[in-house]
């Protein structure tokens, strides 16, 4: 079985070495609950939703803030 899965953009979140883990796990989870919430809102999208990364970016920066995390957004094919 094949699947083709579409290009589309991401985000690549890190945590540097001087953030502490239980922060990181902690934002990651806050991460990944902006997902969970995006997925609700929208009828069940996913991240490769065309207009995800413009939808959740603001929530994202707020949460950098927070936790001090670097992130950039990436085309991928």
């Amino acid at each position: 079985m094949k699947a083709r899965i579409p290009s589309h953009r991401e985000f690549i979140i890190n945590f540097p070495d001087s953030v502490d883990q239980a922060k990181a796990n902690e934002g990651w989870a806050e991460l990944q609950q902006i997902v969970e919430d995006y997925k609700k809102s929208h009828n069940g999208a996913s991240v490769y939703a065309p207009t995800f990364i413009e939808d959740c970016e603001p929530a994202v920066k707020k949460l950098q803030e927070e936790y001090g995390f670097e992130y950039t957004v990436e085309y991928v094919k």
